[in-house]
């Protein structure tokens, strides 16, 4: 899974505001844009056009 020191300096790449992890689903959440990016074999996808709208 994603470290504490790597989730510490990544940001949505749309508002550039943090981001939260759910382990359960595995991905990235942005509370702002309302988007959760996926997390493939331990490797954050941060592509807006991969993102889940939630």
């Amino acid at each position: 899974m994603i470290s504490k020191d790597l989730l510490d300096i990544l940001v949505c790449p749309k508002c550039k505001g943090s981001l939260r992890l759910d382990k359960e689903k595995e991905r990235l959440i942005c509370n702002e844009c309302k988007l959760a990016y996926p997390i493939k074999d331990d490797i954050p996808v941060m592509l807006i056009e991969e993102a889940e709208k939630i």
